[in-house]
């Protein structure tokens, strides 16, 4: 049959054809507006549909807890695809008077130098990926960083080292953010002074949290819980996906699958996935406990951890190495004297193998399934 090629519309054209003044249509808060699709590090993302209302939200973490408005000039490193970014380098700082700085192109190092020293922005929002690479730069590569305001991080844990490495060389603290391409806008954040690089932050003017054990009772501070939450911009649910959507969105309520403990000042640190934590001897375990364990080695560049069914069917841990300026085997042993000096045995991993780089999607964010492959065809078996 006969083959065309289908054209990307002219938006130029379209819009000079436009009638001048719009029809107004008639929506309600709850009907769609817009979709947004999750970042896929457990497999197929899943499209999550947001109505008008989410929109509202936007920028209420920014002026808050930051104090942004007319004036300030905010800019975001990731891709406004990103929900944090779409929120905090876009329909936030549209929201609140404020300057959004855009680029075209895909971040890198200097790149972004470039943009912070000709664009003096008030905030910057990155990821820990990206705060580590920056902090490969030398010490005067690094000046322009240190005129910047407010530095926030998000999308995943943030290491201590990068926490206390970027605090040495520009004098500033990275800020936390926790929230979800569910809930769209910012669920928690660490006010300035208050932050620390295991603290999510205290939820927002109008989110409302819950820790919930296993049995669905509230837990007491301290302990562990999986974190549902009630917030302005909550998804309706997942857009074609009635199973998924009845499982994790429940009376205006939705179940984030995080596992947070609060303390008593009332801060939330992010202890990793529930589906990532297993019982090993009898007790619990998060691996981001083994990743900060060797983070902080000069030899090692990154480090993720996952856990594996081993051939008996018991979880145990398997923890994933870069090598920086070293061969893989030096920052493999280097990661296995680190495991033994400073995490009880229960805690040390089965298997500690080499990678040129993680694994990342297009959000900068862990494919940990892509590891588990990755495992399981160095053993010979589907893991």
């Amino acid at each position: 049959g006969e083959r065309r090629m289908v054209r990307s519309a002219d938006w130029r054209g379209q819009s000079a054809r436009a009638a001048p003044h719009a029809e107004a249509r008639a929506v309600r808060l709850e009907d769609p507006a817009f979709w947004l699709f999750s970042s896929g590090t457990t497999g197929r993302p899943k499209g999550i549909v947001h109505g008008h209302k989410s929109v509202l939200a936007a920028g209420q973490a920014q002026r808050e807890v930051l104090g942004l408005g007319p004036g300030d000039r905010v800019f975001a490193t990731s891709k406004l695809f990103f929900a944090y970014a779409l929120e905090t380098g876009m329909l936030g700082p549209l929201a609140l008077g404020a300057t959004t700085i855009l680029h075209p192109d895909w971040a890198d190092v200097e790149r972004i130098r470039a943009i912070v020293a000709r664009h003096k922005p008030t905030a910057v929002f990155s990821v820990p990926t990206f705060y580590r690479r920056l902090l490969g730069l030398q010490p005067e590569q690094l000046a322009p960083f240190r005129d910047v305001r407010h530095y926030v991080s998000a999308g995943e844990r943030l290491p201590q080292t990068v926490y206390a490495g970027w605090r040495a060389a520009t004098g500033r603290e990275i800020l936390s953010i926790y929230g979800m391409s569910e809930t769209f806008c910012v669920i928690m954040m660490t006010p300035p002074g208050g932050a620390g690089a295991l603290r999510s932050g205290k939820p927002l003017a109008g989110v409302q949290v819950r820790l919930l054990a296993d049995d669905a009772r509230e837990v007491a501070n301290g302990n562990p819980g999986v974190l549902w939450v009630r917030h302005p911009a909550l998804s309706s649910g997942y857009a074609n996906r009635p199973e998924a959507t009845r499982e994790q969105f429940r009376d205006g309520w939705f179940c984030t699958r995080d596992v947070f403990v609060r303390d008593a000042q009332g801060y939330y640190s992010h202890q990793g996935r529930s589906d990532e934590l297993l019982k090993v001897a009898g007790q619990w375990v998060q691996p981001g406990e083994l990743e900060e364990a060797v983070l902080g080695l000069s030899s090692v560049a990154e480090a993720a951890c996952v856990a594996v069914p081993d051939s008996d069917g018991f979880e145990r841990l398997a923890l994933f190495v870069a090598a920086r300026g070293v061969d893989a085997q030096t920052a493999l042993a280097a990661a296995a004297a680190a495991c033994e000096e400073k995490l009880p045995r229960h805690k040390r991993p089965k298997w500690i193998l080499p990678v040129a780089e993680l694994p990342r999607n297009a959000t900068g964010k862990i494919q940990r399934f892509k590891l588990r492959e990755l495992l399981a065809q160095e053993r010979g078996h589907k893991a």
